[in-house]
């Protein structure tokens, strides 16, 4: 079964956010769970916490189909001694967030190298981040994001991700998330059924579908191999639907979240309908 959503608002209260999931007709979600633009966050109250799982269990989503993102400040690649333990303690901090909210997943950028480190050196103090934040942090699993391939960072390409993984200790508690708009933007072409058959083949290969975790479902504004990551409601962008079907009736996408990072969330709704449409 396909587990659709989007990443909905936690105003008020990160407690707010499973109900805010429900009003869209959501099967999945993501969410910030502290601020992601400021590296001190206040501590969840166990109230918070309490009226979360609550809220979950009325909106009918289990935990495994929540893909939590961490703070945009975290680069777990940095070259620098002070900045890579400083995003090393917030990861580890948004981890335990998630653990106690009974969450299993977190989605996370890999990084950039800052132009100080080759690609190799940046991503093996990814793979390092990863090991001391699984150690420290039962229960949750690292997810990794593809990327843009905006500036310096990592990630864009597919081989990126199996270097990680290759260097995480515990394979079990890693993962990766595929954004259609990232991926795209990255050179995976995607706007015909052959296109994506022979993009999730190359997946698969590199990869392996088995540490597939959770999607974010993204049209894409520039076009094809551009590294700019700029994402357009389902259907308005470079992309368009084709690549939204062969996803929806492929069984391999499954059980993972699906999460909608659109720009107009008046959508929403109808893109989630729209979806599950495509699966008849």
């Amino acid at each position: 079964m396909k587990r659709v959503g989007a990443h909905v608002s936690t105003k008020g209260g990160v407690e707010n956010a499973p109900l805010n999931a429900k009003a869209i007709g959501a099967k999945a979600f993501a969410l910030f769970t502290r601020n992601q633009r400021q590296w001190r966050a206040k501590p969840l109250e166990p109230l918070q916490i309490e009226t979360f799982k609550a809220n979950l269990a009325e909106a009918g989503i289990a935990p495994r189909h929540v893909l939590p993102h961490d703070s945009y400040l975290i680069n777990l690649a940095h070259p620098e001694t002070a900045g890579l333990e400083k995003s090393r303690a917030a990861f580890v901090d948004e981890m335990r967030r998630c653990a106690l909210l009974g969450l299993e997943l977190l989605n996370f950028h890999p990084g950039s190298h800052l132009r100080k480190l080759s690609e190799s050196e940046a991503l093996a103090r990814v793979a390092a981040s990863i090991d001391i934040a699984l150690e420290r942090v039962p229960g949750v699993t690292a997810v990794i994001e593809t990327t843009a391939g905006q500036g310096s960072n990592l990630g864009y390409r597919f081989e990126h991700l199996a270097a990680i993984i290759d260097q995480v200790e515990d394979k079990s508690r890693v993962g990766v998330c595929i954004d259609t708009c990232h991926i795209f933007v990255a050179g995976y072409d995607l706007r015909t059924p052959a296109a994506c058959e022979a993009t999730f083949a190359e997946f698969d290969e590199v990869v392996g579908f088995r540490y597939l975790r959770g999607m974010h479902l993204n049209d894409s504004k520039p076009g094809l191999g551009q590294r700019v990551d700029r994402h357009a409601s389902l259907g308005a962008g470079h992309i368009g639907w084709e690549a939204f079907r062969y996803i929806m009736r492929d069984a391999r996408f499954d059980e993972i979240p699906m999460v909608l990072e659109t720009p107009d969330d008046a959508l929403w709704p109808d893109e989630i309908r729209r979806l599950y449409a495509l699966t008849a």
